[in-house]
């Protein structure tokens, strides 16, 4: 499927109030087509910004990480569906990929599973108690949302490549941890940049502080959406 560059870019907004993140949307104007809304803004009132995005035309993705019991897994993707989400993820636990899939049967919802989070390392998958490293676990996680049915992974830039190897080509890959070269790693430890990660084989791009702190955030975000145009080309 072909997707313009400026869809492949999610901005996400990791920001502690709707007011905030009502001032950068207004700056972001129509330079940004898809916002990412977690667990800091969805707690201050951000899903009814999300239901304001979906109305406005904007795509959303509720970045919320759901894992709990089957039953309860399911019912939150139900009302999900009903607010108009494009994206949500879940944990890569089977049990919880399963509930997910099966309630977003038949809707625009795409469910995304987390493998590893990006700001895990082989130290700290290893004092989670998993044995082998970071990319066993992806690994294993990504055959298994395939089997399950998942629309999509996320993963670091760093794994894209070798998912692609794993899973079929539709599955989506949405990578969190991009940075444009020269900025800070905040607390990220598997980064890249939109150029390499676009290359990697990411389908969509999740940039949160490089724009949404910047000085002109949409200049910040039409510069990644050239960088994402250059690589595509």
């Amino acid at each position: 499927m072909t997707r313009a560059p400026r869809d492949r870019l999610i901005v996400a907004l990791d920001l502690p109030s709707v007011a905030a993140a009502e001032t950068v949307i207004e700056r972001l104007g129509e330079s940004v087509a898809f916002y990412k809304i977690g667990y800091q803004l969805a707690f201050a009132g951000g899903l009814s910004l999300a239901e304001q995005l979906v109305r406005a035309g904007k795509r959303v993705f509720l970045d919320l990480k759901l894992h709990d019991i089957g039953n309860t897994v399911t019912r939150g993707v139900e009302s999900v569906v009903r607010l108009g989400a494009t994206f949500l993820t879940v944990h890569a636990y089977p049990q919880t990929m399963r509930a997910a899939a099966e309630a977003r049967r038949g809707s625009g919802l795409r469910i995304l599973a987390v493998t590893v989070l990006t700001s895990y390392d082989d130290r700290d998958v290893a004092e989670a108690g998993y044995r082998g490293t970071v990319r066993d676990l992806i690994a294993q996680r990504a055959r298994q949302a395939q089997e399950i049915g998942v629309d999509g992974l996320v993963c670091s830039p760093e794994e894209a490549g070798l998912l692609r190897q794993i899973v079929d080509p539709a599955m989506l890959l949405v990578t969190p941890g991009v940075r444009p070269a020269g900025a800070a790693l905040d607390d990220q430890k598997r980064v890249a940049t939109p150029r390499l990660a676009i290359e990697r084989g990411a389908d969509y791009l999740v940039v949160g502080r490089p724009i949404v702190a910047s000085e002109d955030p949409r200049a910040a975000a039409e510069a990644i959406v050239a960088e994402i145009a250059a690589a595509t080309s």
